[in-house]
Formats: structure tokens, C-alpha cells, sequence
């Protein structure tokens, strides 16, 4: 985890919020390449979930909604985390954070306080006193999640704002209004990518759990008798997409929740979790909302949100299926999944024959760069002309990245380490014949080809 972090700062994948001011915890800044990839994770979403489907359509809501959306969903009353503090050195806890996973028949004790039997694994809390200090923890109490604002120039309890937690309150709200709008028959969907806020109490393992973040979900309306088929296929679309994105399947687990831990809304809910560096933890969700949000907000509104359908002449609410993912976790994994060490390194020049070489072996889909430019001199000035105008012939195509700093062996390294699918290096023969050289990170074949052709060789490279 630690050479992870290192390689996101150093080249210019993530960066601490407000740095030069010692940082603020759990708030993150994405720099250069963080912004491309995270920005590609979001394009290849949009284009599974809502451009190669006709049943999902894309929104896209505000931050602060009318402070009754969280009244009426609950979140006033329920968005809360357990909270336990040290009575000695005050350190503050997640109480369903302090757990460890023990295997099927292993005897509890008297002190260990059982949290959730998820199938064959039981989680328990085994932390009686404080972590820091030894000290004794007080019981849990529940502490809300959500940043408070005002709306207005008075800071009074009539102008109490929220910053919104999640993203699906605005599904809800406009969903007569993207239905009629749109002509929508059941059954269809409402995405949306956005900027939510929680007021974690504890933070750490770097972007994972943030205080600031993107949120990715759909909440899918259905008839209510077809919810558990629709659960099922949406989780299976959940899971197969980070397949798809590059992840292992071995990295992969599903999670269900017991009953007794489902949120106030759900009717079921299956996590995907992740093999992070530091152990599997939460990357996604799936949840049977059933009928709670759009009966909620037609009962604090006092508006109309059912649903008529046209085959039986009637009125209801749908049962809601929501699919939900964090964009930041989503791209730890990735970052995590396709690091990889090589010791002795790949190159075959010698300053680099003996030295260790990292590569980030990301989907070529999302390599925030895809194609760097180098020729092959820094000092020739043709080459350095040539190379140029293939970089500017180029960059109407892919995202391209120029570099002529230090020998060709360690420009290759560089672009390895940032996961660039393709290296061209513009050489003397290029100066004769017009052709380059192509590279591949992968396998690092080489072969050359015409400057007229690399838009078709380059895009081969990328789908293979």
C-alpha cells in the first residue's frame, strides 16, 4: 500500500488536499494522470450502463436539495455510524470498525461482542478497550454522517442545509419528471455520477474512505413482483463490469448482509467486496430499496409518484433496485490490481538491467496516457521535428504524452510505471522511410510501422 501511495504522488496521480498546509485528512486532490483515469472509469460506466442500454437514462442532480428530502429519507434519523471514544487519551472510534473475521465454530469468549454472521464468516468486535492508549471505550452512540450549510445569508435553523450524502435522493425526487419526460415504461433506470460529502469518523487506508467523493449508481424502478429477478441480474452486471475494467475475479467476493444489519430502506443487500492491501473491504453494493423512497417523498410532498400502468389500469409504487459504486475505491482497486514489480526490470539496456521496474498493467481502455512520443535524441534536431509532428497528428486521436528527457530505455520505464499502453520512438530510419517504432507495455513487442498508419496500428494495440 505504502508503494502505491508513493507512485500516485510522484507521478501525479493523487495528491493531499491543501498540501503546502500540512493537508486536510481524508480529502484528496487528483492530479494529471488521477483526473484522466478517474475520468475514463467514468466514461467506460456511461457507456456500459446508459449507451449500450435503451432501459437507463442519465441525470444529473444538485449537492443540496431541500432540507425535507433528508427527513423524508431517513437520513436525518438513520444516517449514522456507531460511535465509541477512549475515556483516557478521547481517540474516537467506529464501533463497526473495531471487527475481525473469524472462521466458522471458532469460540466467541465472553468479551467479544458478535456484529454479523455474513454466511460463513463471523464478524465480531474484539476491541474492548482503545487501540491508542488501552484505555476503556464508552458505548456506541450514533453519530450523523451528513455536513450541515445554510442556505441564505442568516445561519438559523430555517436556513439548515445538507450537503447529500449519496446520490439517489435525486433519482427519486425527478422520477415522474424523467418518466413523463422521457415516455418510460417499466421497467428502467436512472443513473447518475456524482460529488457526495460524509463526515467520516474515522478515515485512512489513503482514498478509500474520504470525506469527499464520487458516487456511481442506478436506481433501477421494477414492478414489485419482478425485484428479486432484477437484484440478481443487476448484481451480476455490477460484478462483471470490474471484470471488465481488469480486475481479478479472484480479488472478488460477494457479501450478504444479514437482516438484522440491513439499512432502514433494504429489503436485501449483497456488498462486492475487494482484496485490498490492507484486507477485503467494501467496493460496491447492490439493494433492494423496495417501495421506501418514492412512498416517502409522495408522503412529505404531498405529490403524486406513482406509477400507472398502462397494461392493468392501475396505480403503485415501483420497487426500486439500486447498484451503487465509489469511483475512489473502484480506482484504488484498479491501481492495486495492476501494480506490479518486476525485479531486475524488463528493459534489456543496461542502466536498467539490474535496477527493479514497476509496471502498472492498467486496462488500456482507462491508461490515463495511451500513447507517448519519443524520439529517439534529445540533441538531433530533426528527429526531435519529426517526433513532434507525429505528437500533434496524434492527439486529435488518443491521449498523448511527449517526452525526450534521459535515455530511450528510461522514457520506456516511465511510461510503464504510469501504464501507457503504447510507446513510438521516432528514430533515423524514421527520418528514411517514414516508419516508427511500436511498443507494447504488455509484451513488449516492437514492430514498425508507417507514421500514415499508426491511428489503425495504435487503436488495434488498445482493443487487444
Amino acid at each position: 500500500m505504502q508503494k502505491i501511495v508513493s507512485l500516485a504522488k510522484r507521478r501525479g496521480f493523487i495528491f493531499q488536499a491543501s498540501e503546502i498546509y500540512g493537508g486536510v485528512e481524508a480529502l484528496w486532490d487528483y492530479g494529471p494522470l488521477g483526473a484522466l483515469l478517474k475520468n475514463n472509469i467514468k466514461r467506460e460506466w456511461l457507456k456500459c450502463f446508459v449507451q449500450e442500454r435503451d432501459d437507463v437514462v442519465l441525470v444529473d442532480g444538485t449537492v443540496i436539495m431541500h432540507p425535507k428530502t433528508w427527513e423524508a429519507s431517513g437520513h436525518l434519523e438513520s444516517f449514522t455510524d456507531p460511535l465509541v471514544e477512549c475515556k483516557s487519551c478521547h481517540k474516537r472510534y467506529r464501533a463497526d470498525q473495531l471487527v475481525v473475521e473469524l472462521p466458522p465454530g471458532t469460540d466467541l469468549g465472553p468479551t467479544n461482542r458478535p456484529f454479523a454472521v455474513p454466511g460463513t464468516i463471523k464478524k465480531v468486535y474484539p476491541h474492548e478497550k482503545c487501540q491508542n492508549c488501552g484505555g476503556e471505550l464508552t458505548n456506541p452512540k450514533n453519530f450523523n454522517l451528513m455536513f450541515k450549510t445554510f442556505l441564505g445569508p442568516v445561519e438559523n435553523e430555517a436556513s439548515v442545509a445538507y450537503l447529500r450524502p449519496e446520490t439517489a435522493q435525486t433519482m427519486f425526487e425527478d422520477f415522474k419528471l424523467v418518466q413523463e419526460s422521457q415516455r418510460l415504461k417499466l421497467p428502467f433506470g436512472i443513473a447518475q455520477i456524482g460529488r457526495c460529502f460524509r463526515n467520516e469518523i474515522t478515515t485512512g487506508n489513503f482514498i478509500f474512505r474520504s470525506r469527499e467523493f464520487d458516487i456511481a449508481e442506478i436506481e433501477y424502478f421494477v414492478k414489485p413482483e419482478e425485484d428479486e429477478e432484477a437484484f440478481n441480474k443487476w448484481l451480476d452486471a455490477w460484478e462483471q463490469f470490474f471484470i471488465y475494467l481488469g480486475l481479478k475475479k479472484e480479488n472478488l467476493r460477494r457479501y450478504e448482509h444479514p437482516k438484522e444489519s440491513l439499512a432502514h430502506y433494504s429489503k436485501r443487500t449483497v456488498d462486492i467486496e475487494y482484496h485490498f492491501p490492507f484486507g477485503w473491504a467494501e467496493l460496491a453494493g447492490v439493494a433492494n430499496r423496495t417501495d421506501f423512497d418514492l412512498s416517502q417523498h409522495a408522503k412529505f410532498s404531498g405529490q403524486d409518484l406513482r406509477y400507472f400502468d398502462d397494461e392493468i389500469k392501475e396505480r403503485y409504487f415501483p420497487y426500486v433496485i439500486e447498484p451503487t459504486l465509489g469511483i475512489e475505491r473502484l480506482l484504488l482497486a484498479l491501481l492495486a490490481d495492476s501494480y506490479e514489480e518486476v525485479k531486475g526490470g524488463r528493459t534489456t539496456t543496461t542502466e536498467a538491467a539490474k535496477e527493479e521496474e514497476t509496471v502498472l498493467r492498467l486496462n488500456k481502455k482507462i491508461a490515463p496516457i495511451q500513447v507517448a512520443v519519443l524520439p529517439l535524441l534529445k540533441n538531433n534536431k530533426e528527429l526531435v521535428a519529426r517526433a513532434k509532428e507525429i505528437y500533434e497528428a496524434l492527439k486529435p486521436h488518443f491521449m498523448c504524452q511527449y517526452d525526450e528527457v534521459g535515455t530511450i530505455g528510461r522514457r520506456y520505464r516511465r511510461q510503464d510505471e504510469i501504464g501507457t499502453p503504447a510507446c513510438i520512438t521516432v528514430d533515423h530510419q524514421t527520418l528514411q522511410d517514414n516508419t516508427v517504432t511500436l511498443r507494447d507495455r504488455d509484451t513488449m513487442s516492437q514492430e514498425r510501422v508507417s507514421a500514415e498508419r499508426l491511428p489503425q496500428a495504435i487503436d488495434k494495440l488498445l482493443k487487444e
